[in-house]
């Protein structure tokens, strides 16, 4: 049960954080659901919030931690330098919110 649960619940974040948040490229807004880069985040992120332990420098290691590959892979950045700062306001917002939700 407690296995089907957790799942649900990274699902549930990861459709949060997909639907929510995006990278910015040139104006243009990819968000991380249809990057592909919603569910790695959210299982970075989950026990963070299960354990109550959300702090914005948390989240932004995670993000740092976390490289893109551009052009084909001849470049890679973090994902917390694609992320414009509304957006990485933004996920903390959606952590804490999701977090009084459990």
């Amino acid at each position: 049960m407690a296995a089907a649960n957790s799942t649900e619940s990274l699902e549930t974040l990861a459709a949060e954080i997909g639907e929510n948040i995006y990278i910015d490229i040139a104006k243009w807004h990819l968000y991380l659901g249809d990057a592909k880069l919603h569910t790695p985040l959210a299982e970075k992120l989950l026990p963070m919030v299960t354990s109550n332990d959300i702090s914005e420098d948390g989240v932004i290691k995670v993000l740092q931690d976390i490289p893109i590959k551009l052009g084909g892979g001849r470049k890679t950045l973090p994902l917390a330098d694609l992320l414009p700062m509304q957006c990485q306001v933004n996920l903390i917002d959606l952590l804490e919110e999701y977090q009084q939700k459990l």
